[in-house]
């Protein structure tokens, strides 16, 4: 018992260092302290107390060393999944991702984290949190040219979203992110995907992107690259397309004959 007093105080300590050393903007000391509070934690058995600490520590990293604040927030999610605690795990894993997106610049990770998160939500019947997560992992496997696995995510999410009165409205957006994948892939397969979204989803004929879409279609059948830039800066007039857009606009431009890759 008194050993168990002993460790008891010496957590109190390290949690007190931990926030002077906070306040003092001291970040890696204040990581390590938290780090420790988090390790005589679970020495109690405080399996609670111990996840908190192992996220004080990584909140605390993630101003000086990312790679460390990692480490404490992966040490935190495996309790809390341990603790059957999916929800609040997610949420650590968006934290995660973010750090590799932001400071590490590795998106295969940063994937790979918001795929668990989406999981963990989607396990929690937690779905508008778990299709937040997927889209961005539909967005970047699009920018790596992971054509197939973004289609299957914004068809899923398009899906998920159409019945749905209050989200309705962003279905049309994932079917257009659909179906501009499509296209980069093949000219057919887009043709072929934009007939079954418009029937699935009759409200998708007629938006302004489905329209852009045929247009586009129809500007790469006859290898105009002069319409299809026409028909984007039409579409931008109105609705401002994103970098993201842009990207991929420009992929499937290039695949227009003698045609210098430019949207403007």
């Amino acid at each position: 018992m008194q050993g168990h007093h002993k460790v008891e105080e010496a957590c109190e300590m390290y949690c007190r260092a931990a926030n002077m050393f906070k306040m003092a903007k001291n970040w890696s000391a204040a990581g390590a302290a938290f780090c420790k509070a988090a390790r005589l934690h679970m020495q109690l058995q405080n399996k609670h107390d111990c996840a908190t600490s192992f996220i004080d520590a990584g909140n605390a990293y993630k101003k000086s060393d990312p790679n460390e604040a990692i480490k404490c927030l992966n040490a935190a999610v495996d309790i809390y999944t341990d603790m059957g605690r999916f929800t609040i795990a997610a949420k650590h894993h968006i934290s995660i991702a973010e750090i590799y997106e932001a400071e590490l610049v590795d998106i295969e990770k940063a994937i790979a984290h918001y795929e668990q998160a989406a999981d963990y939500y989607k396990g929690e019947e937690s779905n508008s949190s778990a299709n937040k997560c997927l889209l961005k992992v539909g967005a970047y496997c699009a920018q790596l040219e992971q054509y197939q696995k973004a289609i299957e995510i914004y068809e899923q999410v398009g899906a998920n979203t159409m019945d749905n009165p209050l989200l309705k409205y962003s279905a049309k957006e994932y079917f257009f992110k659909a179906s501009l994948c499509h296209f980069i892939v093949d000219e057919l397969n887009a043709k072929i995907a934009i007939e079954k979204y418009e029937e699935m989803f009759p409200a998708f004929s007629d938006s302004r992107e489905c329209k852009l879409l045929k247009k586009l279609l129809e500007a790469h059948e006859e290898q105009n690259s002069e319409a299809f830039t026409e028909a984007v800066k039409e579409f931008d007039s109105i609705s401002r397309l994103d970098q993201w857009h842009t990207t991929l606009l420009l992929r499937i431009k290039k695949t227009i004959q003698g045609d210098e890759g430019d949207l403007k």
